[in-house]
């Protein structure tokens, strides 16, 4: 087995509407795998049809190696967090894992290393209505921890938080993936996943647009090159000697934006020098994840 998610021609109607049509990836084990796409793209539809919660009304599926018409059979193995946790306001952290563990039938013990993992130890006694949003997102993902699972599907983990919530959150799946759990999650917040995921699946009107390795998608878009001339009157001319040599430039905001790869830099410094012009600034930036996003979706 090498992966642990993989779907083909995975397709749900509802009624006349498709919420996913025929689509086909697959997530490598050991990975943080990044699930994005509008809201109503399908993301959820996919998640609770991998999670045994809906039927589909065709293709295929994996998890674990187990075929997703026996959910049983991998569900075990499985943690998820799918719109936000429910626990009881006047229990603690602590007391709230311990209920789910004994529902579960998993280990008292695992409870306190949860806590830990999820770098709520020391609140652990503290009941659950005086968490912050962010301690109740990480308390949420302990519990899709107790079974010590192979898989983690985690829907919208950051919705709501603030920065630092975010960023407990995004060092809290960096390590369990370090710890070889493979790490499914599903979001709208691009600048996250980018820093995360290894790879992605993109979705966007029940269709998946791509689905591979994070840096393959970035590496194929085209990057731009920022010039500025230490003279606002040689913009134009920045622009006539790009064109000429067959890239596309415009005047943005006192610089001249250049579509072209970093290598093209050079040559470009060297023909503004010929021409009499001296740059002051030359860079090359690739676009990232969510420029990529809204350009092949055209949101």
């Amino acid at each position: 087995m090498t992966t642990a998610i993989s779907v083909r021609d995975l397709t749900k109607i509802y009624g006349e509407r498709s919420a996913l049509s025929h689509a086909t990836f697959e997530v490598p084990l050991g990975t943080v795998c990044g699930f994005v796409g509008p809201n109503g793209s399908g993301k959820t539809t996919t998640i609770r049809m991998l999670l045994g919660l809906i039927t589909p009304s065709g293709g295929t599926g994996t998890v674990l190696g187990e075929n997703i018409t026996h959910p049983e059979r991998y569900l075990p193995r499985v943690g998820a967090m799918i719109e936000g946790p429910a626990f009881y306001p006047a229990l603690s952290g602590a007391e709230n894992l311990r209920v789910l563990a004994s529902l579960g039938g998993f280990p008292q013990e695992r409870v306190a290393s949860l806590l830990e993992k999820v770098g709520l130890a020391d609140r652990g006694g503290s009941k659950y209505k005086t968490y912050s949003l962010g301690m109740k997102q990480r308390l949420g993902i302990a519990a899709a921890l107790l079974p010590n699972p192979k898989l983690l599907v985690l829907d919208e983990p950051t919705n709501g938080l603030d920065p630092s919530g975010i960023q407990e959150i995004r060092n809290l799946i960096k390590d369990l993936a370090s710890d070889g759990t493979s790490v499914f999650v599903s979001s709208h917040l691009l600048s996250e996943l980018e820093q995360i995921s290894e790879y992605l699946v993109m979705l966007r009107e029940g269709e998946v647009l791509f689905s591979g390795r994070t840096q393959d998608l970035l590496a194929a878009q085209t990057a731009t090159l920022i010039a500025k001339p230490e003279f606002t009157v040689d913009l134009n001319k920045l622009v006539e000697i790009a064109t000429r040599h067959g890239h596309t430039a415009s005047v943005e905001g006192g610089a001249v934006h250049i579509v072209g790869d970093a290598d093209w830099g050079a040559t470009l410094n060297r023909l503004a020098f010929n021409a009499g012009i001296t740059l002051a600034e030359l860079t090359a930036t690739q676009p990232t994840l969510e420029e990529t996003f809204f350009e092949m979706t055209g949101e």
